[in-house]
C-alpha cells in the first residue's frame, strides 16, 4: 500500500515546479542559513526543499547528512518554519541549527563545493570551471542545484551500468533524470533516440542546457510523471527515483519495455530490494545484477 507520505511527496514535487528552486548569485546581501540533519535523508531531503521552496528560501545545498538552506535575512522571520508539515512528521527525524552569514557569493561556494567525478576511470563528470581529463566520456554540467549531479551513489551506480552495457540503437528513456547526465552518458554510447523526463521544472530546463552543452543531438526533454509514457516503446528504461515512486510506477515501466529490453533501477537501500524485486519478478522481469555502494543499491533487469 502506498503510504500517505508518499501521496504527500508527489504533491510536494507538484509544488516545486514553482518554487524559487535555484542558485543565486549576490554578494552584498546577508542572509540566515539553515543547517538540517534529515533521516531517512533522501525523500526527506527532496520534501524539505519543496517546502522550503514555497518560502522565502533561495538556495540549498546538500550535505553529508541533510541539507543546508539560505533565505535572505529581509524575508526571514522566527517562524518562517512554522508551518512546515515535514518538520511534524513522524516518519522523518530532522534537527537543524541556523546562523546568519554575511555577504553570500553563491558562484564561489557552488564551485567550492562541487567536485569532478570519477566513475572506473573511464567516466568524467565535470561542471565547466573543472578541467577536461582523457576518460573516454567526459560529461560537462552546469548542475544550478538540480538532482543528479553524480555524486550521489545511485547516480554513480547507474553509470556502472551503462559503462557495461552495449547501448547503440537503444530507444532510451531516462526517467526521473535529474540533470540528464544519464541520458548524456547513454547518448555518448551511441543510444538514440532518447526520452528524458522529470517532474521538476529546475530539473527540466536544467537538463536541456546540459544537453545542448554536451552536443546531444538525441535527447528530447519532457516534463512530467510516468503518464507521459502511455503508449511509447523502449528497449532501455533508466528510473533513478525512489522506492514508493518506482513502486507506484513499476506497471508502467514494464509496459513501456520493448521484449529482451533492460529496466536499470536504483534510489532505494539495500533493505528494499524484497519489495522492488518482488514488483519486477511478478510483472515478468528476469534478475540480472546489482550494484551497492553505502547501502544503496541499483538493480538491472531484462524483459
Amino acid at each position: 500500500m502506498i503510504s500517505s507520505l508518499f501521496l504527500y511527496a508527489k504533491f510536494i514535487m507538484r509544488i516545486k515546479r514553482n518554487s524559487t528552486f535555484a542558485k543565486k548569485i549576490s554578494m552584498s546581501n546577508i542572509y540566515i542559513g539553515y543547517h538540517f540533519t534529515i533521516e531517512p535523508k533522501e525523500l526527506g531531503s527532496e520534501i524539505l526543499i519543496a517546502e522550503l521552496g514555497e518560502k522565502a528560501f533561495e538556495s540549498f545545498t546538500e550535505t553529508e547528512t541533510g541539507i543546508s538552506a539560505f533565505v535572505q535575512k529581509d524575508l526571514w522571520d522566527e517562524m518562517i518554519l512554522d508551518d512546515i508539515h515535514i518538520l511534524q512528521s513522524e516518519e522523518f527525524t530532522i534537527d537543524y541549527t541556523f546562523e546568519e552569514i554575511e555577504q553570500v557569493n553563491w558562484n564561489e561556494e557552488w564551485e567550492k563545493n562541487f567536485e569532478a567525478i570519477d566513475v572506473d576511470g573511464n567516466c568524467h563528470v565535470r561542471a565547466p570551471f573543472h578541467p577536461k581529463t582523457d576518460a573516454e566520456f567526459d560529461i560537462v554540467i552546469e548542475p544550478k542545484m538540480s538532482f543528479g549531479t553524480g555524486h550521489h551513489e545511485t547516480t554513480h551506480m547507474m553509470i556502472q551500468h551503462l559503462l557495461e552495457m552495449d547501448v547503440a540503437g537503444m530507444k532510451t528513456l531516462d526517467m526521473g533524470c535529474g540533470t540528464a547526465i544519464l541520458a548524456i552518458l547513454a547518448e555518448m554510447k551511441g543510444a538514440q533516440p532518447i526520452d528524458a523526463i522529470d517532474i521538476d521544472n529546475w530539473c527540466y530546463l536544467n537538463s536541456i542546457e546540459n544537453s545542448e552543452r554536451n552536443n546531444c543531438k538525441h535527447i528530447t526533454v519532457y516534463e512530467g510523471e510516468a503518464a507521459l509514457l502511455e503508449g511509447k516503446k523502449y528497449d532501455l528504461i533508466i528510473a533513478n527515483i525512489n522506492r514508493n515512486i518506482l513502486l507506484n510506477d513499476m506497471q508502467s515501466y514494464v509496459d513501456s519495455l520493448n521484449p529482451n529490453g533492460t529496466l536499470l533501477l536504483s534510489g532505494f537501500y539495500q533493505e528494499d530490494i524484497p519489495f522492488i524485486d518482488a514488483s519486477c519478478t511478478e510483472k515478468g522481469l528476469t534478475y540480472v545484477k546489482k550494484f551497492e555502494r553505502n547501502n544503496w543499491v541499483s538493480l538491472k533487469y531484462v524483459n
